[in-house]
């Protein structure tokens, strides 16, 4: 991998009211979904998609028939307090999936920076999120809200640090403001054994399906699920020209529960995240505050554990930035 020269060559297109997205040389990158319309099902909630390579090749899913309120790349969580910010069921002890009233949504409020320059592009906003209102189960997202329960600051910011990689990174800091603890847990901590699902989450495409799992020193499948790692990630092949991309994603080292216990599947679908809450609630209490911070690196070609560790290096730099 080398360095580009020059400028980043990374540019911003807003379609107001929905999405912006950022383009490398004219090749669109990402798009990120700030205001969706999606039914209240599905916790309304920002995401990219679709996400590709600079090669082109698309590494996202979106709305996958298994899994429909999986989009893209999401920060979601499907268990704070007694709310689902995930979408579909929640998981109640000794009693299993249900699906409850109780879907929020992640709603945009204000943009504070929509920038594209030779550092980079950079998209920042507010938003509130609210719990479910009543009657709106299966229903479309816009319209009516139900309580504020937080208030963010999200930064997400692009850079190209190489010729056949870029890198995301995504910052958030989440203030309670909802009047009661909402400590932040995953169906494992209610109950379900190795299912510590939440937190910024990658769907990948169908045809990942199979692939290979990347972590420290490692190339293999699901038995690396609940383990702990800065980093890990995930290489798969595409439909149709058969090429191969990269998913590397890379947890900072000042987030809670760091290093993270990680949430990685490849044998029913493709997908990575790093859990927080895998198997331990993190408190946050009323009036509290919490910030994450993390670096998802985009990259054409497969990976060994060797190209993984530098591509988790290009995401340690941007989060350095």
């Amino acid at each position: 991998m080398s360095r580009p020269s020059g400028r980043s060559d990374l540019t911003l297109r807003h379609d107001v009211g929905w999405a912006v997205d950022v383009a490398h040389r004219g090749r669109r990158l990402l798009t990120y979904v700030y205001a969706p319309d999606d039914v209240q099902l599905e916790s309304p909630r920002p995401y990219l998609h679709p996400v590709r390579t600079l090669g082109g090749e698309l590494v996202t899913a979106f709305r996958p028939w298994d899994h429909v309120w999986h989009k893209g790349i999401a920060w979601s969580l499907p268990n704070l307090g007694e709310h689902n910010f995930w979408g579909g069921p929640t998981y109640v002890r000794d009693e299993g999936y249900r699906q409850l009233d109780n879907d929020g949504s992640m709603d945009h409020e204000r943009f504070t920076a929509l920038e594209a320059d030779g550092d980079g592009a950079r998209i920042a906003h507010e938003l509130t999120w609210h719990t479910q209102p009543d009657g709106t189960a299966g229903t479309a997202g816009a319209g009516a809200v139900g309580h504020a329960v937080v208030s963010e600051r999200r930064e997400l910011r692009v850079v190209v640090p190489a010729d056949d990689a870029w890198v995301l990174t995504f910052a958030t800091t989440m203030t309670n403001i909802g009047g009661t603890d909402l400590d932040i847990g995953s169906p494992t901590t209610n109950g379900r054994e190795n299912a510590g699902y939440g937190g910024l989450f990658w769907r990948g495409p169908r045809s990942f399906t199979g692939g290979s799992i990347l972590a420290p020193g490692v190339v293999g499948g699901e038995e690396v699920r609940g383990t702990r790692a800065e980093w890990m990630g995930f290489s798969g092949r595409h439909d149709g020209t058969g090429t191969a991309s990269s998913v590397v994603m890379v947890d900072d080292a000042a987030n809670p529960q760091h290093p993270p216990q990680w949430f990685m599947r490849t044998e029913m679908f493709a997908c990575a995240n790093p859990a927080p809450f895998f198997s331990e609630e993190v408190a946050f209490p009323a009036g509290g505050e919490l910030s994450f911070r993390y670096a998802v690196v985009i990259a054409d070609g497969a990976a060994d554990a060797d190209r993984g560790e530098r591509l988790a290096a290009l995401g340690r730099a941007a989060l350095e930035r």
